[in-house]
């Protein structure tokens, strides 16, 4: 198996278990709601643009985060 070959211990949790990744999981849920939830991008480079300006302009610097 490659990851174990890297060093690496591949996840044992089940398909969908949301505490093996949370920090994540937590991300894409802010994100989806704060952004993508009926965003209605007209084209893929627009919702780029976005994502991007999000990331790394408000949720990396501007926003308060719980962790």
């Amino acid at each position: 198996m490659l990851v174990r070959s890297k060093g690496a211990i591949p996840s044992n949790s089940a398909k969908g278990n949301p505490y093996d990744n949370a920090l994540m999981e937590s991300f894409y849920k802010t994100l989806k709601r704060e952004l993508v939830n009926n965003a209605g991008f007209k084209t893929r480079d627009e919702a780029r643009l976005t994502l991007v300006n999000y990331i790394e302009l408000y949720y990396n610097s501007v926003r308060k985060h719980s962790a």
